[in-house]
């Protein structure tokens, strides 16, 4: 898969229809935070999105109802990934090293990481 990048804007308008799987115009525009964009910036989005093949939609008379194309867990691996690859040369150890030095876990956080990754070796 090519690497997917999202505008803060995208991912939120993301977030809504991985939420939902199939949403109308009106049911995006509801479910958006407060302060709602306009309609017209949704759609703008929308059009974007769907030339990113990230968005597709079924149309019913004059009505789109809107799905995602690419799955939520998808994208959140290409994004770790992408991450990795550019903060951390492509090393996992080094990610790891950062990451459990710096995010200030538990001792029972660690354990239960150390007990995914035995689990992983094991398989």
């Amino acid at each position: 898969m090519n690497e997917i990048k999202l505008t803060n804007s995208e991912k939120t308008l993301m977030d809504i229809l991985w939420e939902k799987e199939k949403a109308f115009m009106k049911d995006i525009l509801e479910t958006y935070p407060e302060p709602k964009p306009a309609a017209t910036t949704v759609a703008t989005l929308l059009k974007r999105m769907q030339n990113k093949d990230l968005v597709g939609f079924t149309l019913y008379g004059n009505s789109r109802e809107y799905f995602p194309k690419v799955a939520k867990g998808e994208y959140f691996k290409e994004e770790m990934t992408s991450m990795i690859d550019r903060f951390f040369n492509s090393s996992v150890t080094q990610f790891a090293s950062f990451f459990t030095s710096n995010s200030k876990l538990t001792q029972k956080q660690l354990k239960e990481l150390r007990d995914i990754i035995d689990k992983e070796i094991k398989d």
